[in-house]
This record gives C-alpha cells, structure tokens and sequence, in this order.
C-alpha cells in the first residue's frame, strides 16, 4: 500500500492548488504547543527519515485537521472571499489503503469537499456551488521503478547533503503532534529565496505519516501556509467515507489540463530557445530586456502549438526569480487572465494584480500582446518590473 508516504503534496493539498495553483494556505497554526503527549528519542535527521520510510504502513487513516490561510493580505482579493479555502477551517481527513481519499473543510460560508483516486482530484466548493475536477498526471507503464525498502542511511545522507548546498536545514527535533510522537524538521532557503522564510515538516516517528507541514513568508514567526493533524486514528476506512457527490445543480468550473513534462535537453522536437531564435518565431514582438528590476536575462524559451505560442522569459534564478510570459492577445480580450482582482496601473495601460505574502502575479495587455508577470517578491517591487517593460 502507497498511502500519505507515496501520496503526493499536490494530492494532499489539492485545494491550494484550486486556488492558487497555485498555489497550494496557511496561518498561525501556530507550530502547537507541547500537548504532553509522548516524545520520541533524539535521533540524526538522516536516521529519523530512515525509520520513517520503514515504519509499518497503516492500513488507512482517519484525523481531525486544522487548515488555515494567511496567504492574502486584506485588499488583495475582491468579491467573496469566504470560503474555506480562502479563509481557512477545521475539517477532517480520510485515506484509504488504495490511494482514495476524502478532505472536508468546514465553514459558515458552507464546506468544502476535495475527493481523489489516483487518476482524477475533484473538489466542491459550497459557498459559490461550483464544483471543479482534474485528471492526475499517469506514470508511464514500465517507468515504475520499485524498490524492496527505504533508501539506505547513505542515501537519505548523501540526499541532504545535496539539499543543504541550496537550504538550511535543521536537525531533527523531537515534538508531539495530535498526541502521536514526532520529529520535526525546518528548511530555509540559502541564496535566492524570494520571499519564501522556510518551510516545516513534521511527521509521525513510528508510523512515518506527515502530520504538520507549515510554509513561512520570510521575516515572519506565523505560519503563511499549513496544515496540521489534530487528532490521528490508523485503522481501514470504508468506502463511504471517501465516496461523496457534489449536488446536481452545481456549477462546472474546472483546474485546467495536466501540462505535459518538458523536453529533456537533446530528445527530439521543435523546442526554441534564446532570444534571436524565439523572436523570431513568436509571431510578435517580443519584450525581453537585458535586465528587469537588476535582475540578468537567465533564459528565453518559446512553449505551446503554432496557435498558442507563449514566450516565457525568466530574469534571475532560484526562488528569487521573476518569470515572464508573453503571448498574442485574443481579438476579444481586452483584460488579462486575472480579470476581477484589484487593478493597477502601469504606466499608461490597466492591469490587475494578485498580491501574496509568497509572491505576486501581475496581469495586463499592451497593444496586441498580453503579459503574465510572476515572482516571490513584494506587489511594489513586481509593479515596478511591470512598468519597465515597454
């Protein structure tokens, strides 16, 4: 059985994702005070990661949850905000030993339910009665590789040693989580993080199952992203639970297609890259400065069919960086993607802006070419870099 171990982040939370895709909330589920519940033995991080992936698997699992989010500062948003995946919310969570599972948030502004097997996440909202689905990104028959245990203490070493050339991590610390003994782990970023702080991980020391993961903006003590256990119960859970339909009436909305993996460097295809190339082959004209807001050009690349090209071009690297994109507008389209948030102007045209305490996305079209403008950093800084592009 596969369960949260083999059980993907983006599964889990696939909720953020609905709203965010980004994005992914979180707030001051303040990492919990000592409850007194058991505490495991002090161990070296790579041994506590060891014993975790070979701890028995259970057999399904049933929990209370807390998910709150921090994630938009007031004004950022417009319209109704009230649901629970804007606001945050208690709910419970159920997984079954096949890979189905169930979250369920609830709220005044009316629950909010996420269902998913392993090919497909379909997720009700009740405060606008929509409900949207997606089909699951499917591994290729025979790409499976299977191993017969845990990776080796070498391994999980020479795994971290790689992660602390790029981040900051902790030991690991023995706490309790939902009355269950647990290690926890911090990461943070080195170079480049944009406004990401760190990012927390706790999980079960005897059963290996992820109880708490807590995102932090950088300079702050609160979580902005987490969700955490409450109380935990391993044992099977029926099909009942993780089985719920939205109502007939509800609206259709949807999280858009998997995109596929990018070509590997060197396999065949139409790939462009670099500047002269792509404007070349774009159809329009490009807007692609040396620099943008001090940052260095890094790359420029040409994605999507021959009637949806985009030019993506990314400015710096790492965390820190600002990505760009650059596609022919639609006759119709007067506004960009992100229509109906706050608007900004940027010097001389309208645009409209998705203000984080992660990062910022800008929208907004100028003459026949509409831009997409994304990075972790601060709404004025991105503005800036919005209005240097002309």
């Amino acid at each position: 059985m596969k369960l949260i171990r083999t059980f993907s982040t983006p599964k889990l939370l696939a909720l953020a994702a609905a709203v965010v895709a980004t994005v992914v909330g979180g707030s001051a589920i303040a990492i919990a005070a000592r409850g007194g519940g058991p505490v495991p033995p002090a161990k070296p991080l790579a041994q506590a990661i060891h014993d975790a992936l070979g701890a028995p698997e259970p057999n399904g699992v049933t929990a209370r949850i807390k998910f709150t989010n921090k994630l938009f500062p007031s004004g950022a948003l417009t319209g109704q905000v009230g649901s629970a995946l804007m606001t945050g919310a208690s709910g419970r969570l159920w997984l079954r030993s096949d890979g189905r599972g169930r979250l369920e948030l609830q709220s005044s502004a009316g629950d909010v339910q996420v269902v998913w097997n392993d090919t497909k996440v379909t997720l009700y909202d009740a405060s606008s009665n929509t409900v949207y689905s997606r089909d699951l990104p499917q591994a290729k028959s025979g790409s499976a590789h299977k191993q017969s245990g845990p990776p080796s203490l070498a391994e999980i070493g020479n795994f971290l040693t790689k992660v602390s050339k790029r981040a900051d991590v902790s030991t690991a610390q023995p706490t309790d989580v939902a009355g269950r003994p647990a290690y926890s782990v911090s990461l943070s970023p080195k170079h480049d993080g944009g406004l990401l702080g760190s990012v927390r991980l706790a999980w079960d020391a005897l059963r290996g199952v992820p109880l708490r993961i807590a995102v932090y903006a950088r300079g702050s003590s609160a979580p902005t992203l987490a969700l955490e256990t409450t109380d935990i119960s391993y044992g099977a859970v029926s099909a009942a639970d993780v089985t719920v339909a939205p109502p007939a009436g509800a609206k259709q909305g949807s999280l858009g297609p998997v995109t596929s993996t990018p070509k590997e460097k060197g396999s065949k295809g139409s790939h462009v890259s670099g500047l002269d190339a792509v404007e070349a082959a774009a159809g329009f004209p490009v807007v692609a400065p040396n620099t943008l807001v001090g940052l260095p050009r890094k790359a420029t690349e040409l994605v999507g069919g021959s009637d949806s090209k985009t030019v993506l071009v990314v400015y710096g690297q790492g965390l820190g960086a600002i990505v760009l994109a650059e596609h022919k507008a639609d006759a119709q389209a007067k506004q960009g993607p992100l229509t109906g948030l706050p608007a900004v102007s940027l010097g001389g045209v309208t645009g409209h802006e998705l203000a984080t305490q992660l990062g910022t996305v800008i929208s907004w079209q100028r003459g026949d070419v509409a831009f997409v403008l994304a990075g972790s950093l601060p709404s004025a800084a991105a503005e800036t870099a919005a209005r240097d592009l002309k």
